[in-house]
């Protein structure tokens, strides 16, 4: 009796899954035919990040359920078969589980490995706690280039060209986030570099998820996906971390012992550092099951803050308050903007590309023009503190994010706007949106060369 391989049962599966379609009426052989040429497209891809050949196959007619109504009755009939994926420790074959083994080897690894790369400072005297201005400019590079090995690892991309120009990407930000010298520790362009270059060396972690695909729409919109479900697993690490230091601080003062000083100087700096890579880790390994949670999360997140933001806008309207153009408060409302970008992207993600405007659309322009609106009232009272005040290097900074923000916000409301009066697709609003992410990287990457020295590192 012929042994059954993994290539065997996927052959089977797809055989089931082709005379399903053969079956109905309003199909026919050709058409099934070229929707078979697709999903063998998608398992392949699949099987490339590690899934083993029957949860790739799974996962494709999944997806596939969102393009063709007749996939979709077809997945709907075995989606129970996916859940207990995600839920039961299958019985896999050795050869079938190495693969996923050696990625959680390689990815706790390379934690422990950012964990003790947070700590090395102390050997040279910076100390965790008293140097503060010294791990603010440097912490992402203690991490991010752990988490871009990993990609570079998971995607093969050691031998690459692309390999080279990210490890001279990181070099130069570890250069220009140490080389000025700063007046003083509490300096305006110190702490915008510190905020700054996070964000320009995201970009790098990006090119390294999406391997070669960062050309295209698909692979950047990917990233962005990735993102969001990184902050997402973030924040419940983060949560569950902060619950066990809770116990461990408890349970410990019950005995007269004071593990403070551990908890601050050793815990939560290496336990944050290990968490950015772990959290990547588990994106990757579940992202093909959970099929992205960060946009299921959207359709409940985006009518809250379109209901937030217009009653902010009518609150300025009924008090006739100005916006508070204080550094900290610009900053956290710029960060709210970028929020209902990633919002609309987001629900983008979650929607059927081929379903005609709904009700959750016309959502999402009412909230694109509210936070269009609510930047350009931002704006405004900027550029009236910089006409009353002059330039520094705070109201600049503010200034060009919220002016980067306002193109971004105003072209995808237009694109938005098209799209409901069926005048063009949503692949428009992607591509925008998915190539914009240059200039805020771009913009970033300004703010920690060009800024300190051009304001006198004030």
């Amino acid at each position: 009796m012929r042994p059954t391989t993994n290539a065997n049962v996927l052959e089977e599966q797809i055989a089931q899954w082709r005379q399903y379609l053969l079956r109905r009426q309003a199909i026919g052989s050709r058409d099934v035919a070229e929707l078979e040429d697709h999903l063998r497209e998608q398992v392949a891809s699949l099987s490339d990040v590690g899934l083993a050949p029957d949860e790739a196959f799974l996962v494709a007619v999944k997806r596939m359920g969102n393009l063709d109504s007749l996939s979709r009755e077809f997945a709907l009939e075995h989606s129970e078969r996916l859940w207990k994926q995600l839920v039961v420790v299958p019985t896999a074959s050795a050869d079938s589980a190495a693969p996923g083994r050696m990625d959680a080897i390689v990815a706790f690894a390379l934690a422990v490995g950012a964990a003790i790369a947070i700590k090395a400072p102390n050997l040279f005297g910076k100390l965790w706690g008293q140097d503060e201005v010294f791990y603010a400019r440097n912490i992402s590079l203690f991490v991010l280039p752990f988490l871009v090995g990993y990609f570079v690892w998971k995607r093969d991309l050691s031998a690459s060209s692309m390999t080279r120009w990210l490890a001279v990407a990181f070099v130069a930000a570890a250069i220009f986030a140490n080389i000025y010298p700063y007046t003083s520790a509490d300096s305006s362009t110190q702490i915008l570099a510190a905020i700054h270059l996070p964000i320009a060396l995201w970009l790098a972690v990006g090119i390294a998820y999406a391997g070669g695909r960062w050309s295209q729409v698909a692979g950047r919109m990917d990233f962005i996906r990735f993102s969001g479900e990184w902050v997402i697993y973030l924040v419940l690490i983060a949560l569950g971390g902060g619950l066990l230091t809770g116990f461990l601080v408890m349970m410990f003062t019950t005995i007269g012992v004071n593990v403070e000083r551990f908890v601050e100087h050793w815990l939560i700096p290496c336990g944050a550092a290990g968490a950015v890579i772990v959290a990547a880790w588990l994106v990757e390994a579940k992202q093909s099951v959970i099929e992205n949670m960060a946009p299921v999360l959207t359709r409940l997140f985006s009518p809250l803050f379109t209901a937030v933001l217009l009653t902010f806008l009518g609150t300025l309207l009924f008090t006739g308050r100005a916006v508070n153009v204080e550094r900290e408060m610009l900053m956290a409302f710029n960060g709210l903007l970028v929020i209902v970008l990633a919002l609309m992207l987001y629900s983008l993600s979650a929607r059927d590309p081929d379903a005609p405007p709904g009700i959750f659309d016309i959502i999402q322009v009412v909230l694109v023009v509210a936070a269009l609106v609510a930047d350009a009232l931002a704006l405004w009272n900027i550029v009236g503190r910089i006409t009353e005040f002059g330039f520094s290097p705070n109201r600049v900074a503010v200034l060009g994010m919220n002016m980067i923000l306002l193109v971004n916000l105003a072209w995808s409301a237009m694109l938005y706007v098209r799209f409901l009066r069926n005048r063009d697709s949503l692949a428009g609003l992607e591509r925008w949106q998915t190539r914009y992410l240059h200039v805020y990287a771009i913009w970033a990457a300004i703010v920690v060369i060009v800024f300190p020295p051009l304001f006198g590192y004030r």
